[in-house]
């Protein structure tokens, strides 16, 4: 099994490594620490101190936050605007635009790419701190924002990492 150093891993993330190299480090059996690399190298790109646990999407993160109330585990951007506690659903405190009406919908399917906004509606969710989009879904109208998932974060640590998270302060 080959084991790649932190700055292979941070190329690889880069999208800087040739695709055959890509495909082959994708292909092979993960070492031991290629989890916690990756966060060391997440950690080094975002602008707040806070432990980062788990990515949950591009720019966004569960942390361990290292302020009142410490060690609460929170959503965060890489900006580090904070979006509540991980179990509660992020997107609710996003900025939302929704696309439900033809010129906003042609804005980025034009033509016949189109689609009948009666039918579906284009909700992007945006952080209020630095105004970056982190994510996008497609729904009925009025159908309920999506939670996306909602990590075991202590089983994950535990069974797959084989590490243990330190208790969050006030929960059980």
């Amino acid at each position: 099994m080959a084991s790649y150093d932190k700055e292979v891993i941070r190329d690889l993330i880069d999208g800087k490594l040739p695709w055959q190299t890509t495909k082959s480090i994708m292909s092979q059996y993960k070492d031991d620490d290629r989890f916690f690399k990756y966060i060391d190298i997440l950690q080094d790109q975002v602008k707040f101190n806070d432990q980062i646990l788990l990515p949950i999407g591009e720019h966004l993160y569960i942390v361990a936050r290292n302020s009142e109330p410490q060690g609460e585990r929170v959503v965060k951007c890489g900006c580090g605007h904070e979006f509540g506690h991980y179990t509660n659903n992020w997107k609710l405190n996003a900025v939302i635009n929704v696309r439900n009406e033809e010129e906003e919908i042609a804005e980025i399917y034009p033509g016949r790419h189109s689609y009948d906004p009666d039918w579906m509606e284009i909700r992007e969710f945006i952080c209020p701190g630095c105004a970056t989009l982190l994510e996008v879904e497609a729904a009925a109208p009025g159908y309920p924002i999506v939670f996306d998932f909602l990590p075991y974060l202590e089983t994950f640590y535990r069974d797959w990492l084989g590490r243990e998270l330190p208790p969050e302060i006030g929960r059980s």
